[in-house]
């Protein structure tokens, strides 16, 4: 295959970016889309350019660490991780463009490359729990439900890539905060913080500045885990009834 392609370079987060377009020939249609940048990158090393900067690290969809906005789609045409999309996705000629997660919350750090450390913070704000650690406890020495407990796995496999971030027209991080809210609030170990999580969670989303949540459903279009839609409304409900106890 050969192709177009057109990618956002830029040196820093304080200097200007702009599209920078390069050919590639000789693109096996059973390629990943990471290797095919690497096989750019490496006709630009030889070359004497800078290659393109993109984040990527297990390159099997598990880590989240591949973000791309490919023909503006976050993670590309497919529904999966950038990593796990294939070249067959795309045909001989094409001409594809390739951003960086666009995001006031997501500074660009250099080329595709993005700041993400703003999950971190709202993870570390009240994404945990006190149970207290040692020896493994029996398996069923605490009895969860089997409705919460799927609604729980079904929760924890967001793997904070952020492509609802990057497909939401407000720049909205509510999909990701829910998906981790409510993977720790269903469980019975995760009930002593419940009310303080889902405030603190929420309170440290607005300050770093993520855009507010219109239920546009964008943000459960392109998960790649098929973190369900519902699952904002259920945190907005934990919320309300945190809120309304926090103020008596």
């Amino acid at each position: 295959m050969k192709l177009t392609l057109r990618v956002w370079r830029q040196r820093d987060a304080g200097a200007d970016g702009g599209m920078t377009t390069y050919d590639v020939d000789g693109i096996s249609p059973d390629m990943s889309f990471l290797e095919m940048l690497d096989t750019l990158n490496e006709e630009l090393i030889l070359k004497g350019d800078d290659p393109v900067a993109f984040d990527h690290d297990c390159r099997e969809g598990i880590c989240g660490a591949c973000s791309l906005v490919i023909n503006g789609e976050a993670h590309g045409p497919e529904r999966t991780t950038s990593c796990q999309l294939h070249m067959r996705s795309f045909r001989d000629g094409d001409t594809i463009d390739v951003e960086p997660w666009r995001a006031a919350a997501f500074p660009v750090v250099r080329d595709l490359v993005v700041d993400r450390s703003a999950f971190d913070r709202i993870i570390q704000s009240g994404g945990y729990i006190t149970a207290p650690t040692g020896a493994a406890p029996e398996a069923h020495a605490t009895p969860v439900p089997k409705p919460d407990a799927d609604t729980a796995f079904e929760h924890a496999e967001c793997i904070g890539c952020g492509a609802c971030v990057a497909a939401c027209p407000n720049g909205s991080a509510m999909l990701f905060t829910s998906a981790k809210v409510n993977h720790l609030n269903v469980l019975p170990q995760g009930a002593p913080e419940r009310e303080s999580r889902v405030l603190d969670m929420v309170s440290t989303m607005d300050e770093e500045g993520f855009g507010g949540c219109t239920l546009t459903g964008e943000c459960a279009t392109a998960c790649p885990k098929g973190i369900p839609l519902f699952s904002i409304t259920r945190m907005n409900r934990e919320y309300v009834r945190a809120a309304r106890k926090a103020r008596r």
